[in-house]
């Protein structure tokens, strides 16, 4: 079982080198940001990698500017990042997998995760961080900081042998020879400074699917409180301690969060449903709103904007598929019906908006984004190209506008 290693381009130009192996349900790794090669990763000792593979069909890369992607490389932002995610999925054909990240590629997991619920069925995150905060004060954290931009080999050795997890001196031997591998210093030296504005706290309230955080006991950098306010501020969250930051049984745990107690060889049995409109709504300034009228209040918003969501859908013979916390999924049978249904929505929030307190809703609006197809339907909930470009065209959309497809356009 050996990896098969092809290339993805990116929105920006960038080729980014992922691998896939075994057979299954799919999984998507995120890489631990610029400490990865996808070969070298397979090939360490007691990787979990191999042992997934062996239960699910795992896809896994390496980010910008390291491993087997493009080096030299400027943009080394979250939202590059999310590129590089996008374009695996879509070089690799992923329409539902669970979504797996460790250490510094937590963040960009935990983003992922809350704003594509139509692409991530499950989320497990080892080691995580939501802000640069998280690190500081611990001993590991400042210690690291005062090697930086100092002799390479002495960073990498320094990294393997005092500061990493790793207690067996080969293993630790190996981990810094992975990193000379993974990047040059000066990308590495950006990227990591560049996380010192990392802050993805923000996403976490927001992400609905079952999620599991676990934390190695040997985690130098980060405390288990870190953990424990992570997996408190992501609903219905799961937190589990673990011996090693090599998560031995990872293969397992993930199959128990998947309700997938056996191996299978084959994934989930789907089936393409009739034409449907999809309608995707996201409320802009929602975070903002959050913060500046507290819980309480911000909560009452949400659920006005909830029951005119719903009154409307119901008015055009709207399905609700599901919501996002600030956001609804909908189907039509009907694509005049769909694109009638998101005028009025439009026309309920503003008048909403002129009747309500100026304060209260300054800078609130929805965006709304349709698309048209056959999506696939299983379990109540539809899945495939239609819906994910539904999505991604309502990303696009600004407050109070309305985007289509060409598809729909034409209709």
């Amino acid at each position: 079982m050996e990896p098969r290693i092809q290339y993805a381009r990116t929105s920006d130009g960038v080729n980014i080198a992922y691998a896939q192996a075994g057979e299954g349900m799919e999984v998507l790794v995120v890489p631990f940001m610029f400490q990865t090669h996808i070969t070298e990763a397979w090939d360490f000792p007691d990787h979990w990698l191999r042992a997934l593979a062996e239960r699910f069909h795992v896809t896994w890369y390496d980010c910008r500017g390291s491993g087997l992607s493009q080096r030299g490389v400027q943009d080394l932002s979250v939202e590059a990042m999310l590129r590089d995610v996008d374009a695996v999925i879509t070089g690799a054909g992923l329409e539902r997998f669970a979504l797996l990240a460790s250490w510094d590629g937590t963040p960009v997991a935990i983003r992922y995760a809350a704003e594509h619920p139509e692409l991530v069925s499950h989320l497990v995150l080892g080691d995580a961080w939501a802000k640069y905060s998280d690190f500081l004060g611990t001993a590991a954290i400042g210690a690291e900081t005062a090697l930086r931009r100092q002799d390479w080999n002495v960073y990498t050795e320094t990294m393997g042998k005092v500061l990493s997890p790793f207690k067996d001196p080969e293993l630790a031997r190996k981990y810094a020879e992975l990193m000379r591998a993974a990047v040059n210093p000066d990308v590495y030296w950006t990227g990591v400074e560049g996380m010192v504005q990392w802050d993805v706290s923000e996403f976490l309230p927001r992400i609905r699917i079952p999620t599991l955080v676990l934390h190695s006991k040997g985690n130098n950098f980060l405390t288990v409180e870190t953990a424990q306010q992570i997996a408190s501020e992501i609903p219905n969250a799961r937190l589990q301690l673990v011996d090693s930051a090599l998560y031995p049984g990872l293969a397992e745990v993930v199959a128990d969060l998947m309700g997938d107690g056996a191996v299978k060889a084959e994934p989930s049995p789907t089936a393409a449903s009739a034409f449907r409109a999809i309608l995707f709504t996201d409320l802009v300034g929602h975070s903002a709103m959050m913060s500046r009228l507290g819980d309480d209040r911000g909560r009452a918003v949400l659920r006005e904007d909830e029951r005119i969501t719903r009154e409307v859908l119901k008015a055009h013979g709207g399905t609700e598929i599901k919501t996002m916390g600030d956001g609804f999924m909908a189907s039509f049978g009907s694509v005049t019906r769909a694109v009638e249904c998101a005028v009025a929505l439009q026309r309920a929030f503003a008048e909403r908006n002129s009747s309500a307190r100026p304060e209260a809703l300054e800078g609130l609006s929805v965006r709304v984004g349709l698309n048209a197809g056959e999506p696939i339907e299983e379990e109540g909930d539809l899945f495939g190209a239609t819906v994910i470009l539904a999505s991604r065209i309502a990303a696009k959309a600004g407050g109070g506008e309305i985007l289509v497809a060409d598809t729909v356009r034409g209709l």
